[in-house]
């Protein structure tokens, strides 16, 4: 069973450490979006099973993005992993506060990616 992945992170870079890294998820659907107003507009769309969320981001941060997603009553149960070179106490309080679920901070590594994301969605 795949599951559907987005990516929102305005670095190509980070977007493909993530596709490599989500890559070894069974049958998953990738998509990635390079800020919040298209990842947004993604989520209208098919359901997703997870959101990979950077916070600094043109057009629209990543905070407001989870914040938009936690105040839809179709989205709010995506579990949303949080990416971000933002490793001050204060930002994570308020990422878990709007309900990002997780919040790793850059560099990332590979194996952590996979290893939270099988998480969330309770992947065996």
């Amino acid at each position: 069973m795949g599951h559907r992945v987005l990516i929102v992170e305005d670095s190509p870079t980070m977007r493909k450490l993530l596709v490599f890294a989500l890559r070894r998820l069974e049958g998953a659907e990738i998509v990635e979006c390079q800020d919040g107003m298209d990842g947004l507009r993604q989520l209208s769309g098919e359901p997703f099973d997870i959101a990979l969320v950077d916070v600094d981001m043109p057009v629209m941060e990543g905070l407001e993005l989870i914040r938009l997603i936690r105040n839809e009553d179709t989205l709010e149960q995506i579990p949303i992993v949080v990416i971000t070179t933002e490793g001050a106490s204060e930002d994570r309080k308020r990422a878990l506060e709007l309900g990002a679920d997780e919040y790793l901070c850059k560099p990332i590594q590979a194996n952590r990616v996979l290893e939270v994301v099988e998480g969330l969605l309770k992947v065996q």
